[in-house]
C-alpha cells in the first residue's frame, strides 16, 4: 500500500535533491515521505516545486531522486563517520607546550583547550581556507572534542564526493 506523501496529491515523486545527510544517533525520526520507517541516517531532500526540506530515509531518497547507488554511498559513509566518531575520544590527541590538546584528521585540525571551567575547541582546514573558534562552552574536554568531529562531519557531508 502506498503511504504517506507518497499517496498525497502534489507532492512531486521525482526530481528531488539531498542538501544534506544527518546521523540522527540515538534520536530516531519517522521518514516525512512515507511515514512509516524510522530512520536513524536522515537525508534531506529538497524540491524546486515543493515548498519545503523533507527527511527521509535511504529507500525513500533512492526513489526520489531515481538513484539506488547515490542514498545508500551516502548512508554508509555516514555508518563509517558514526564508528570514526565512538573512536574519536580514543585517538592518540597530542598535547602543545601551552597544554592545549590538538589533533589532525579529515584535512583539519583541532585544537581543545580551558576557558575557566569550561572547555572550547577551534577547527580549521589544514589548508587555511575555513577556521571556528567553539562559540558555546562545554563542561569537559571529551565533550568539546566530540563537538568539533560533529563540525567537520557537518562539512565534510555537505562537499561534493
Amino acid at each position: 500500500a502506498v503511504r504517506g506523501k507518497w499517496a498525497q496529491a502534489g507532492v512531486p515523486h521525482r526530481g528531488w535533491t539531498c542538501v544534506e545527510v544527518e546521523d540522527l544517533d540515538d534520536d530516531l525520526r519517522v521518514c516525512e515521505m512515507c511515514e512509516s520507517q524510522e530512520i536513524r541516517y536522515a537525508h534531506h531532500m529538497v524540491h524546486a516545486e515543493y515548498p519545503s526540506r523533507l527527511v527521509v530515509g535511504c529507500v525513500c531518497a533512492e526513489h526520489m531522486e531515481e538513484d539506488r547507488i547515490g542514498p545508500r554511498k551516502r548512508e554508509q559513509a555516514m555508518r563509517g563517520r558514526a564508528g570514526k566518531r565512538r573512536r574519536w575520544l580514543t585517538r592518540r590527541w597530542r598535547r602543545a607546550s601551552s597544554g592545549r590538546e590538538w589533533l589532525r584528521a579529515d584535512g583539519y585540525r583541532v585544537v581543545v583547550y580551558g576557558a575557566g571551567s569550561s572547555w572550547r575547541a577551534t577547527v580549521a582546514t589544514e589548508d587555511g581556507t575555513y577556521l571556528r573558534h567553539s562559540r558555546l562552552t562545554y563542561p569537559t574536554a571529551a565533550a568539546a572534542k566530540l563537538r568539533a568531529f560533529d563540525v567537520i562531519t557537518h562539512r565534510l557531508a555537505k562537499q561534493p564526493p
